[in-house]
């Protein structure tokens, strides 16, 4: 599998770099095959994928034939259609996960607020739309979003599914994001999942761990790296409102040394699962009700 989105980064890139290296400004490259500069503008910025004008360009530079046929080969995958288009539910920052996760052979994930995605039961998900439902009315259907989530869920466990770790804050174990029953259940399944699981990690971050040069994460965040050497390594930046792409190389580095800091500092996979199952262990099955007065 391919994500049409980060193809339509690498296509942004190398229009780009066949434009530079041909010596030529947007202006003189629209002069040059017709379309507008706002045209060329759209396709480096990885804001549209016309095969037609990219052909034109292609022609127009005087590309050889086997760089051609490279480029045409990622406008096409650019412009393929993933199963989260279809799913309405998903809304566009679950969407745009889904459409990293289905091309990347490798995520590295830290979460500071809450399980994540790719490893949340049902029950969990559906708490968490309900609770995010009663802050600000987003009109989505817990159902739904938990069939979305799903479908995520099935692209980790496909052949040739991406290895996948993620570094889970204390804070998120520790501070009820659910009813209890729905967190104790919820903390066994991400023990139960990891456990022998070759291809998925979970580490815990504790609360007291000294992360190197106390670099104090700010955000979760996500990288994701591909096959194709080629194209783009991504972060993805969890903010409150929307999700901060970042392909550029020194931002990227950032975040990779920061990852690895988290790492460092967390609990070994061993420790974690032990972790985990404590933490489950001590929660009770219910609250607790309050007495009559």
């Amino acid at each position: 599998m391919i994500s049409p989105y980060v193809r339509q980064l690498r296509l942004a890139a190398e229009i780009r770099r066949v434009r530079v290296e041909a010596g030529m400004t947007h202006d003189q490259l629209a002069e040059l095959i017709g379309p507008s500069r706002a045209a060329i503008s759209r396709l480096e910025n990885g804001h549209n994928v016309d095969q037609d004008v990219i052909i034109q360009i292609l022609d127009a530079l005087d590309v050889d034939e086997d760089r051609w046929n490279q480029i045409l080969t990622i406008a096409r995958d650019a412009a393929e259609h993933g199963w989260w288009e279809s799913n309405k539910a998903m809304g566009p920052r679950q969407a745009l996960y889904a459409n990293l996760e289905a091309g990347a052979n490798a995520i590295r994930e830290y979460q500071i607020t809450f399980v994540p995605g790719l490893l949340q039961t049902p029950e969990f998900t559906r708490a968490r739309v309900e609770a995010a439902n009663l802050i600000a009315p987003s009109g989505s259907r817990p159902n739904k979003v938990v069939d979305a989530r799903a479908g995520r869920q099935r692209m980790l466990r496909r052949p040739g599914g991406p290895m996948y770790e993620v570094i889970i804050d204390e804070v998120a174990i520790r501070r009820p994001a659910a009813p209890p029953e729905i967190v104790k259940a919820q903390l066994y399944y991400l023990a139960a999942t990891v456990n022998g699981n070759p291809k998925i990690a979970v580490r815990i971050l504790p609360v007291d761990a000294v992360i190197e040069a106390y670099s104090v994460p700010r955000s979760a965040f996500s990288i994701y790296t591909f096959t194709d050497p080629g194209d783009p390594v991504v972060v993805a930046v969890d903010t409150v409102t929307d999700d901060l792409i970042l392909t550029d190389e020194g931002p990227v580095d950032r975040y990779d040394q920061l990852y690895g800091r988290l790492r460092d500092a967390a609990l070994s996979e061993d420790d974690s699962i032990d972790f985990l199952i404590n933490a489950a262990e001590a929660m009770p099955d219910h609250r607790e009700e309050t007495p009559p007065q």
